[in-house]
C-alpha cells in the first residue's frame, strides 16, 4: 500500500465497469455530478490567492501619516552632529503649562545676560537702555541656554536673512561665551569659597571611586578564604583525611589497629 490513496479518483470508472457488467441495475446518486466535476488530480490543496485590490489599483495614500520634516531638524542634526557631548548634559524637561517654548525671543542674542548697558545710559532717542535691558532680563531669564538654544536661535538668524554658514557662527559664537563665562564664575566661586575656610565634600567621581574600592577590597577577601579553602580541599584529597574530620578519622584508625593486634595475640 503506497503512500497515497488514490481510490477516490477511480470510483467514477469502478461503478461504470459495475453498471457494465449489470452489477448494479441504477447508477448511483452521485454518478453524473462526478462526471461533470471529477476529483482534482493535486493531492494538495493550494491557497487561494484574492486580489486585494480589484482592478491593479494602488493603496489611496489618503490615510498614509505624512512625513513631517521641519526645518529645525536639519540645524538640531548639524549641531549635535559636530557636538555630540551637548547631549550628556543633563536637562530640565519639566513644565509649567507645556507652553514654555512659546514665552522665549530668540531673536535675544544668548550672551544677552552678559551685554548689560552702564547704569545711565541712554539711546540716540533718550531711552534709558539700561532700564531696558532689564526689562527684557526678566522676561527672558528662566530661557535655557543649551545646544538646543543654539538651533532654535540659528532659525530665528536664517528667518531673519541672515545666511547659513554666518547664522551658525553667531549662535555657536554667544552659546560659547556665555558657557565660558558661566564655567568661569563657578570656578572663581570655588576658588573664593576655599580661601575663606569653606570644605566642599567629595564630588560624585569621588564618592563613585570609594564605593568601587569598597567593593573590589570586599571581593579580594573573599577571594583569599575561597583560595584557602580550596587548597584545604585538595590537600584532603590527596591524604585521604578530611578537613574537619581529621580527629574523628584519627580516632577509628587507633581503634582498627588495637583489634588488629588483639585479633593477632588470640
Amino acid at each position: 500500500m503506497g503512500r497515497y490513496d488514490f481510490a477516490p479518483q477511480r470510483v467514477h470508472a469502478h461503478a461504470t465497469q459495475l453498471l457494465a457488467h449489470k452489477r448494479i441495475v441504477n447508477p448511483p446518486p452521485w454518478y453524473n455530478i462526478i462526471a461533470a466535476v471529477p476529483p482534482a488530480e493535486r493531492l494538495t490543496r493550494p491557497p487561494l490567492q484574492r486580489n486585494q485590490r480589484p482592478g491593479g489599483k494602488k493603496a489611496s495614500r489618503l490615510f498614509k501619516p505624512l512625513r513631517l520634516q521641519y526645518e529645525e531638524d536639519r540645524l538640531r542634526w548639524d549641531y549635535f552632529n559636530d557636538h555630540p557631548w551637548e547631549l550628556a548634559k543633563p536637562r530640565v524637561v519639566l513644565e509649567d503649562d507645556g507652553r514654555d517654548a512659546e514665552k522665549w525671543d530668540w531673536s535675544i542674542p544668548l550672551d544677552h545676560a552678559l551685554n548689560r548697558p552702564k547704569s545711565g545710559a541712554t539711546s540716540d532717542e533718550g531711552v534709558r537702555l539700561d532700564l531696558e535691558w532689564d526689562g527684557i532680563h526678566a522676561q527672558q531669564a528662566g530661557r535655557p541656554i543649551n545646544g538646543e538654544a543654539v538651533v532654535q536661535r540659528t532659525n530665528e538668524l536664517l528667518n531673519s536673512g541672515v545666511p547659513s554658514s554666518h547664522a551658525s557662527t553667531i549662535a555657536l559664537a554667544e552659546f560659547s561665551r556665555h558657557q565660558h563665562y558661566t564655567e568661569t564664575s563657578l570656578r572663581v566661586a570655588r576658588e573664593e569659597a576655599l580661601a575663606t575656610g569653606a570644605f566642599f565634600g567629595p564630588g560624585p567621581l569621588e564618592i563613585g571611586m570609594m564605593l568601587e574600592d569598597r567593593q573590589y577590597d570586599g571581593w579580594r577577601q573573599w577571594a583569599e578564604k575561597e583560595i584557602v579553602a580550596l587548597k584545604q580541599l585538595q590537600g584532603s584529597a590527596y591524604t585521604g583525611q578530611g578537613v574537619d574530620g581529621s580527629g574523628q578519622d584519627a580516632a577509628l584508625d587507633a581503634g582498627t589497629v588495637d583489634a588488629e593486634e588483639g585479633v593477632a595475640k588470640g
